[in-house]
């Protein structure tokens, strides 16, 4: 861990000439905390019994927060914070799919059926259900720093007791490995928005949210390119040990070092809130907030549960796709396994584009219903377009299909993880994609175990006809989703009119708390 000296501020960012909370003199109501005795409430507002008024200067900010609440402030350590994340997601995401992109290979070292081969990527979607609260809770009470630290720690365990499955035997130690690391993605797959909150100013957001999901999106798309080139379909069992002992070497060397990475780049917090709306949610913590209350008022959100299904649907899509595409090329063009690790490849960097895309469109425009409806429908015709050009016997066809599917299905996740945070803003940003990630588990594995039988029986083209039919559902259902931009309003309460580090010579005092009606 690097530390910063409280009184070199230059190091930790410049200051941003906005008021953490603006001039007025209004207070901001939430649950889960209680009012200052000495404060009263805006005459012309209702404020719940239980919301809170900090004293002017916000004297006493919750332990959990930065040291001074009122300034407000962008660390330049951001951006390392962000990329070490994203590149041990990465790493995760990468042990995730490659089983599944040589799924025939490991079908015949091992000798186990496909089934058994598709359980190495569903149990990552399986160990995710009952693990995702238990995480959330310590995310909440120990901080980004330590669920990063477990998450890349059990990420390189995973990965070195892969070492010891080389023989066609001992698959159940590969299932054990693979078992480390998919509760290692427990740690992960909530913390992209977590981190674009906490170290990234208002305008940034949606940016820095891409980046971390972009991270896991590359993961996916190595795991589709190497893994067919490091282990090539051959019959002599002990060059193919050899062959997979050398994926599972270097897997396991990046993993050692970006845990490394991970002790010494990342730290808890800034010193000072990146934004207003950080800033608030600081104000607003409390030691002894309910945990259960606050996913009691997150149910309770009608916005945020349509989410939840519409998410879920669509990742859900995405993993059963990602999981099954090897054995659907193979039934098209067989002994075509490098090219459907090249397909599979396409569709994340075509996806990770649209991420990229759609978080700088979210940072400038602040549409977000807008977008994620035009890119859920998108999302639709493509996998339409390409569940009609599969079996066409022309392979560059289905490299331009799942390419425009891609774009727009892997380009959705990270714009539901930021539509997530402003529905339910001040809630905890890892409850929220937690439970979004909860609801992509439970879909993936429904969709990967029906699809998967419906190719077995019946054809590729009726199981991505299913998924189709459940895509059409959730464009639907975004359609009803109303754009109440929580976050946004508080931090449109006082304009931001410059970048967090373009002036040094001034900073900005929070007063006192902004009342929202809407929490």
């Amino acid at each position: 861990m690097v530390n910063e000296e409280p009184n070199q501020q230059e190091r930790d960012g410049t200051p941003s000439q906005t008021s953490a909370l603006g001039e007025n003199p209004s207070l901001l109501a939430h649950p889960s905390v209680s009012i200052h005795a000495s404060v009263s409430a805006h005459p012309n507002s209702s404020v719940h019994p239980s919301s809170l008024a900090l004293p002017s200067g916000l004297a006493h900010p919750s332990s959990s927060g930065p040291e001074d609440l009122s300034v407000i402030k962008v660390s330049k350590r951001r951006w390392a914070v962000v990329l070490v994340f994203s590149c041990y997601s990465m790493c995760n995401a990468f042990q995730w799919i490659q089983y599944g992109s040589i799924n025939n290979i490991f079908m015949n070292f091992y000798g186990v059926s496909a089934f058994a081969i598709d359980w190495l990527s569903m149990c990552y979607m399986l160990t995710y259900i009952p693990l995702l609260l238990p995480v959330a809770w310590l995310l909440e009470k120990f901080g980004l720093r330590t669920i990063a630290l477990t998450g890349s720690a059990l990420n390189c365990l995973g990965a070195w007791v892969k070492l010891g499955s080389l023989k066609p035997h001992l698959f159940p130690v590969t299932v054990l490995g693979q078992v480390i690391c998919s509760v290692a993605q427990v740690f992960i797959l909530g913390m992209p928005s977590r981190i674009a909150s906490v170290w990234f100013g208002a305008n940034e957001v949606s940016t820095a949210c891409s980046v971390a999901v972009f991270g896991n999106q590359l993961g996916i798309a190595i795991g589709f390119l190497v893994p067919p080139v490091l282990v090539p379909n051959i019959k002599d069992q002990d060059k193919l040990a050899y062959h997979i002992s050398i994926m599972f070497y270097i897997i396991a060397g990046v993993a050692t070092l970006l845990f490394i990475l991970v002790i010494i780049v990342f730290k808890e917090k800034p010193k000072h809130a990146p934004s207003r709306a950080q800033s608030l949610s600081y104000a607003l913590a409390s030691p002894d907030a309910s945990y259960l209350s606050s996913i009691v008022r997150l149910f309770k959100n009608l916005n945020f549960v349509l989410l939840i299904i519409t998410y879920g649907l669509n990742a859900g899509a995405f993993y059963a796709l990602s999981t099954l595409l090897n054995r659907m090329v193979i039934l098209h063009y067989p002994g075509e396994e490098v090219n459907a690790g090249r397909i599979g490849l396409t569709i994340v960097i075509a996806g990770m584009l649209g991420a990229m895309i759609s978080g700088v469109w979210l940072d400038r425009t602040k549409t977000y219903k807008e977008t994620t409806l035009v890119v859920y429908i998108m999302t639709l015709v493509g996998m339409v377009v390409y569940t009609l050009t599969l079996n066409l016997g022309h392979l560059w066809v289905v490299f331009i299909t799942a390419g425009a599917m891609g774009f727009f299905m892997t380009g959705y996740l990270p714009l539901g993880f930021e539509f997530a945070v402003e529905l339910t803003y001040p809630e905890s940003e890892g409850m929220s994609s937690g439970l979004l990630n909860m609801s992509a588990q439970v879909f993936g594995i429904i969709f990967t175990i029906s699809q998967g039988q419906i190719i077995d029986n019946y054809g590729t083209r009726p199981g991505n006809i299913f998924l189709c039919a459940f895509l059409t559902l959730g464009a639907v259902l975004t359609a009803f989703i109303r754009a109440d931009l929580r976050r946004q309003k508080a931090n449109k309460e006082t304009p931001e009119n410059k970048p967090p580090e373009e002036d040094e010579s001034k900073t900005s005092k929070a007063p006192t708390g902004v009342l929202e009606e809407h929490l």
